[in-house]
């Protein structure tokens, strides 16, 4: 029986350090969810010399000034962590800052100080992020990939469900509780790392770490510039209709728990199937699952804008959640496919900071655009959405091995194109 759960386990990509990574970023999503419920609450109490805002724009300002600066920042921490050739050390330091800022918020007396901590918690995911999903594509195959990958992201969405249902039982509490059990979650996410995940170390030559180049145009190839748009579309899509809660609901004729249960279908679907679609894009190839998502991720965006009902709303949602499904897994697992030795802190940055933006963008853009008219921001996100899916089709190469691929064989094995010198077939 035991024998039979390994090699289940093994098939799915689920080794240790998979799960690890996983339980690491369960901690952080939920000490970082739980603040989106805590802070809007939190900054209208806070007072705010020199920022004669509306607390919902002050709001606004501080939960995408997170977003902006780990978007900012991951491709410089991806670099930094290439060029050291160091990974775990990087996913413990970023973790640690995150935690640490979010204990900070304890300390906080003015709203500026909300602003300075987010900042502070923005670098704390641009250090580990990268890093991160460096020692991902390191310490995964090929043939399982899809799968290792849609482990860790369903991870990480949890961590987004669990995070604001957690925070919205402990305000009652005060805040300070909260902020204390969010930090919590992130330092036994470190705890686990530290004590299960090995250093990674790129197999690069001595010549290669010479000729280091910070933003090296050998690594920008246009197939992982086009997956960080699809990250960027799919994130900036499902997060136009946040900052829109109260519009949407007067339209619905709903109230803020019916747009919550909205919200949850597109996390639980996503939750649910990440994984197979990870899996399945193992089997089939990656492509097909990333443009039938972008597709999807189009069409619901745009009906979003001519909602009239609560059931067509989460209909809509959840058809969103299985477009991000079949997005995400496949997205990073191709990344991690394409990736050179050396340069998957540079070229997996591109990715999650497609991602990083994404949700910034998405709840700025969305709230500005509405201003013009409800429907704007939706079909402006949906029409995005189809074009980066042509892009895909055109520019992105796929990866899947046409023969199978020997059990037990390590990654540099399976994977012959990570030289950092051009190789045809590269989608370039």
């Amino acid at each position: 029986m035991l024998e039979k759960l390994k090699e289940f386990f093994k098939d799915i990509g689920a080794n240790p350090v998979v799960l690890a990574l996983s339980l690491g970023r369960l901690g952080d999503g939920i000490g970082n969810s739980i603040l989106f419920v805590v802070l809007p609450i939190y900054i209208a109490k806070l007072p705010a010399p020199g920022f004669n805002i509306p607390d919902s724009f002050k709001v606004g300002i501080a939960l995408s000034l997170f977003g902006l600066t780990a978007g900012i920042l991951q491709p410089f921490m991806g670099a930094l962590s290439d060029r050291l050739n160091i990974r775990k050390a990087f996913v413990v330091i970023g973790l640690l800052i995150l935690g640490g800022a979010t204990l900070a918020y304890t300390f906080s007396s003015q709203y500026i100080y909300v602003l300075i901590f987010r900042v502070l918690q923005g670098l704390g995911l641009s250090i580990t992020i990268p890093a991160t999903v460096a020692i991902l594509t390191n310490s995964t195959e090929r043939r399982t990939r899809g799968g290792s990958m849609g482990i860790f992201s369903s991870f990480r969405v949890a961590g987004l469900a669990i995070g604001p249902l957690l925070g919205g039982f402990l305000i009652r509490y005060g805040f300070q509780l909260t902020f204390y059990v969010g930090a919590a979650f992130i330092f036994l996410g470190v705890i686990v790392v530290m004590l299960v995940v090995p250093e990674v170390k790129a197999d690069t030559t001595e010549e290669e770490r010479k000729s280091f180049v910070l933003f090296d145009t050998r690594l920008l190839s246009s197939s992982i510039l086009t997956l960080g748009l699809a990250t960027f579309v799919m994130a900036a899509a499902f997060t136009l209709v946040v900052p829109l809660e109260n519009q949407v609901n007067a339209r619905l004729n709903e109230t803020a728990a019916g747009f919550s249960i909205a919200l949850s279908a597109l996390i639980i679907a996503r939750f649910l199937l990440q994984v197979p679609f990870g899996r399945i894009s193992d089997r089939i190839g990656r492509k097909p699952f990333i443009v039938s998502g972008l597709i999807l991720m189009g069409l619901s965006t745009v009906a979003t804008g001519y909602l009239t009902t609560q059931w067509e709303f989460i209909i809509v949602q959840v058809i969103q959640g299985i477009a991000s499904a079949g997005i995400a897994a496949p997205v990073f697992a191709l990344a991690g496919d394409l990736s050179k030795s050396g340069g998957e802190g540079r070229q997996m940055s591109i990715i999650t900071m497609g991602f990083g933006f994404g949700v910034a963008l998405g709840t700025l853009f969305g709230g500005l655009l509405a201003t013009s008219f409800f429907a704007l921001p939706f079909i402006v996100g949906g029409a995005a959405s189809l074009v980066v899916c042509a892009a895909v089709v055109l520019f992105v190469h796929e990866t899947r091995a046409k023969e199978s691929i020997p059990e037990g064989k390590a990654r540099k094995e399976q994977a012959p194109r990570r030289q950092l010198q051009s190789s045809p077939g590269d989608g370039d």
